[in-house]
């Protein structure tokens, strides 16, 4: 007995030591590492880092996003790259997309609302039911007094086969909130694979399958709601490859994002008139890419090592998801 709490003793020291030693390293020794806010700047056809110039030339080479700035000092370009450009379109078209590990990698309940996306009102509201997939169809329930919708489930369900969809979704990706000028529901993966779009309009079902190009695979989803209103949304295939689902038209086109996997890699997508600066920062690298916003083909790119990569050890938590387990890296 005593051997065996002896044995027991040294491994959890042994463990604690695993544990403990590479936060205390980290926490005593290492330094803090910022790396710098870059964006491309279609004036000067290169790379941007805060701080390189002065503020007011890195006023003038960003001129997408510094517009307010610009405005205010009436330095406003009428032209950037030889496009006229005003403030009110710079407004329109700029966004701003960010996905991480943590927000793939998450345990979620399968219950989704799906809002009415043309009430007539300017604010969308919130729904009083919500939606799940089986392999039967759309199941509404509503929430109040957690009975089925058979009248509504049964109509959904019918125009989504009617329109091919194979039962149950593969997975499913939508923004369920009020937070948004307007609403484009739900892009889907059915059974087979095949793309589609879902969203309510004058509470009837709408319902598209999109066509995929190619031999192309989807395998993770995101809905794009922005001003512009030029993208439905984006999507990410089994090679890690990044694509643009073009709204209105279903056009599908690829990036010249080489290389994104949203289960382990940070995206942040800075998009303007013009261009898009693509981050994608993973344990080893962070890389950036410039886009032209019409096509999205590569202009530039850079990747620098990553300065942020955790020490090797025990560690109970990780950026790429919410659990606390053991794991080693």
């Amino acid at each position: 007995m005593v051997r065996f709490s002896k044995i027991f003793l040294a491994l959890t020291i042994a463990l604690l030591l695993c544990w403990q030693l590479p936060w205390c390293y980290t926490f005593f020794f290492a330094k803090a590492v910022k790396m710098p806010f870059t964006l491309y700047s279609s004036v000067l056809g290169d790379f941007v880092s805060m701080g390189q110039y002065t503020r007011n030339q890195t006023d003038s080479l960003l001129p997408f996003f510094y517009v307010r700035q610009l405005t205010a000092d009436e330095r406003f370009p009428d032209s950037v790259a030889g496009v006229p450009v005003t403030p009110r379109e710079v407004q329109q078209t700029n966004f701003t997309f960010r996905s991480t590990p943590s927000a793939i990698n998450v345990n979620s309940v399968p219950l989704y609302p799906l809002l009415e996306s043309r009430s007539g009102r300017v604010d969308l509201e919130m729904s009083d039911d919500v939606f799940r997939i089986t392999s039967r169809g759309l199941t509404f329930i509503t929430m109040h007094t957690n009975q089925v919708d058979t009248a509504k489930s049964r109509l959904f369900t019918e125009a989504m086969k009617v329109a091919g969809f194979a039962f149950p979704a593969r997975t499913l990706n939508g923004n369920p909130t009020t937070r948004k000028e307007y609403d484009e529901g739900y892009l889907m993966l059915d059974r087979d694979g095949k793309l589609f779009h879902l969203k309510m309009v004058k509470g009837q079902p709408y319902i598209r399958a999109i066509a995929l190009p190619g031999e192309v695979e989807p395998k993770h989803l995101f809905v794009t709601e922005y001003r512009s209103r030029k993208t439905l949304g984006f999507f990410t295939d089994n090679h890690n490859r990044l694509y643009v689902v073009d709204s209105g038209t279903y056009h599908i086109r690829r990036t010249g994002v080489t290389a994104y996997n949203p289960e382990t890699d940070e995206i942040t997508i800075c998009g303007n008139l013009i261009d898009w600066t693509v981050r994608v920062r993973s344990d080893r690298t962070d890389a950036y890419y410039a886009l032209r916003a019409d096509n999205y083909t590569l202009i530039r790119s850079i990747e620098n090592p990553s300065l942020t990569s955790p020490m090797s050890g025990l560690h109970f938590t990780s950026r790429k998801d919410n659990d606390v387990k053991a794991r080693w890296f």
